[in-house]
């Protein structure tokens, strides 16, 4: 399971001091860009040299707890399923010690051929990453 440790700050609350619901998205987003990167893998260079990307193909969110401003939390991301050309990820908020869970996502994200927006199979190299990790 990889873990990204996150910082709440005022521009992640609502009026109520609590994290707005839309920024756990963009936190799910920073942790699986950051798990990538852990594997070896850019998603600029993915672009750039192989003309691939990833995207969001569907997300269930449970929002369990709020989080609070200045709140340490930790934003995991865990492969539950690889398959030829997507992948299905447990994400979920955590506190910092772990133990309190705030939100927990199933995303599936599809790899994407940049130039015609269809789907196209994982290549080998990032394949047997994900396998491994």
């Amino acid at each position: 399971m990889f873990r990204l440790p996150i910082r709440i700050y005022y521009e992640d609350t609502d009026s109520g001091g609590v994290v707005y619901h839309a920024n756990h998205i963009r936190f799910f987003e920073r942790s699986r860009t950051e798990w990538l990167r852990q594997l070896g893998f850019e998603q600029d260079e993915l672009l750039q040299e192989r003309r691939l990307v990833f995207a969001v193909h569907s997300m269930e969110v449970r929002y369990l707890k709020p989080i609070r401003f200045n709140a340490l939390v930790n934003v995991t991301t865990e492969l539950l399923e690889q398959r030829r050309t997507s992948l299905n990820l447990d994400q979920r908020i955590l506190s910092e010690d772990m133990e309190t869970m705030f939100c927990l996502a199933t995303v599936r994200v599809v790899c994407v051929d940049a130039d015609r927006f269809v789907p196209t199979p994982l290549p080998d190299d990032l394949s047997a990453e994900i396998a491994h990790a």
